[in-house]
């Protein structure tokens, strides 16, 4: 509306300037040719005054006067100005010249370019000018445009040359087109107050069905599925709404379809999880009698215990995980909140895992500030959260005759946050891969063995466990560059996060050292 308004007002403005320049030009025009013939008839009829008048008149000042006279007077009547200069008065100025002129009236009116034509010319000639009258004491009253006419005459006294200057004022055009002005200017406002109540009638018919669909598409994101916009018609809008109502149908059908599916599968891990409970409890009673016996069996029997023992708690640990998963699909899943030292969690994490590093071959360090680094948490989870994240980094460390099969875990924080970063230099992460690496059971390479006895689960329940805690959990990764994963927790179980303490990408990696590089 507002751009419309704009548009309006300044072709409006256009329009009406153009039409008030032909008005004023037309009546100016009209005003100059009236003004003019009557000019050429006062002038015409001087002529024949001064052809009949006797010769023996010798006086041009007596003559002059009784030729003025009788135009002043009926200038008075008809209302104009006359000023007739003598000889000399485009020099002299017409004060100065013996001019006889209206009473009242300041010869100054009379523009000098005038005086200056009939210097050197005696054809008929006219130009605009101000009209000025004066007072008594000479002091100029009043003002007003005029038109000035100015032709030659000679006197028979003297056979000089005295000019008539006749001054029509303008008034009456003036305020012709002051009314037009005005009638103008309140048309153009009508008219600006008519094409915003078009424009706010068509922009309302047009907007309103938006507004509609933008509420029912607001409803919809929601979670009000079952919202839908009114039909009325058979214009473009109505197909819009029809088109929508379609697509949230569809759409409705495929999310119900989808929660079915993801609540069938939920139900299906939750149940198989608490079936298998009982069947692995008795294999486990009879692999652990198996274990504790295989002293007295034979080489071959022996082996095949250990190996049952070894799949046994690979497959507790899957159960173990695979219900913990189910939790959280159910929104079971709770936080136990102390004030937990993230330092003090690395350092157990550590050396918890020490002896299946060294059986790696990596080097576990921690890099850690020497005052607490405090975050109100679960300290299960985030415990689980970081050996999750070790776990997966000794899996994936680089090759000990290459100098990289270290693993470094650092620990920093802040006012508002705290996080663990966790940094290997293994085979790293390929472009989009650090997007799908907490997917469940997903894996970077799938010929890669687990040497860790992990499930496939761990990065997907620590996902779990960070947003359980309103905290971030990202990774980073290069081909042959390694990996870093992040974790950060707020201070104070529920405040937002906004930053954190540590940087996602490593102060080691080529592109930090490459912006660092002048």
């Amino acid at each position: 509306m507002a751009s419309t308004l704009v548009l309006s007002a300044v072709v409006v403005s256009g329009v009406g300037w153009f039409l008030l320049q032909q008005t004023r030009d037309g009546l100016l025009e009209n005003r100059v040719d009236a003004v003019v013939a009557e000019a050429d008839n006062e002038s015409a009829e001087a002529v024949e005054r001064l052809v009949a008048v006797p010769g023996t008149e010798t006086d041009a000042s007596t003559q002059a006067s009784e030729l003025a006279t009788p135009i002043i007077a009926r200038g008075e009547t008809r209302g104009f100005d006359v000023v007739l200069g003598g000889p000399g008065s485009n020099e002299d100025g017409l004060a100065g010249a013996g001019s006889i002129y209206t009473p009242g009236l300041d010869t100054s009116s009379v523009p000098q370019s005038l005086l200056d034509h009939f210097a050197t010319s005696a054809d008929t000639a006219w130009t605009y000018s101000a009209i000025r009258t004066v007072d008594e004491r000479g002091q100029v009253t009043s003002s007003a445009p005029g038109i000035v006419v100015g032709s030659q005459v000679r006197l028979p006294s003297d056979g000089r040359a005295w000019t008539m200057y006749f001054l029509f004022p303008l008034e009456e055009e003036q305020d012709t087109l002051a009314l037009v002005t005005r009638a103008l200017l309140t048309a153009g406002g009508l008219l600006l107050v008519l094409v915003a109540g078009l424009t706010w009638l068509v922009t309302r018919q047009v907007v309103t069905p938006i507004r509609m669909a933008r509420r029912v598409a607001e409803r919809l994101a929601a979670g009000r599925l079952q919202e839908r916009m009114r039909v009325s018609g058979e214009d473009d809008l109505a197909r819009l709404a029809l088109s929508f109502n379609q697509m949230a149908s569809n759409l409705q059908r495929q999310i119900r379809q989808l929660e079915e599916l993801s609540r069938v599968q939920r139900r299906f891990v939750s149940d198989v999880s608490h079936e298998l409970r009982t069947p692995l409890t008795t294999v486990r009673m009879a692999g652990d009698v198996l274990h504790d016996a295989r002293g007295d069996f034979d080489p071959v029997t022996a082996r095949a215990a250990e190996l049952l023992q070894t799949e046994l708690d690979r497959f507790e640990t899957l159960l173990v995980d695979l219900l913990e998963i189910s939790r959280f699909d159910a929104g079971a899943a709770v936080l136990d909140l102390d004030d937990v030292n993230l330092v003090d969690v690395a350092h157990r994490v550590v050396d918890r895992n020490r002896a299946l590093a060294e059986q790696r071959g990596v080097t576990l360090t921690v890099s850690a500030p020497p005052h607490p680094c405090l975050a109100e948490a679960d300290v299960r989870r985030v415990e689980r959260i970081v050996r999750n994240l070790v776990t997966n980094a000794i899996d994936h460390a680089g090759p000990p005759e290459r100098g990289r099969s270290r693993v470094v875990v650092h620990v920093a924080g802040d006012d508002h946050s705290a996080a663990v970063a966790v940094r290997d230099y293994g085979i790293g992460l390929a472009p989009g891969e650090s997007a799908l690496v907490f997917n469940r059971f997903w894996r970077a390479d799938p010929a890669r063995a687990r040497t860790s006895g992990g499930t496939g689960l761990g990065l997907s329940i620590s996902l779990e466990d960070t947003h359980l805690h309103g905290g971030w959990l990202q990774a980073w990764g290069r081909v042959d560059e390694g990996a870093q994963f992040r974790v950060t927790l707020p201070r104070r179980a529920g405040s937002p996060l906004r930053h954190s303490p540590l940087p996602l990408v490593p102060t080691d990696a080529r592109e930090r050292l490459a912006e660092a590089t002048p």
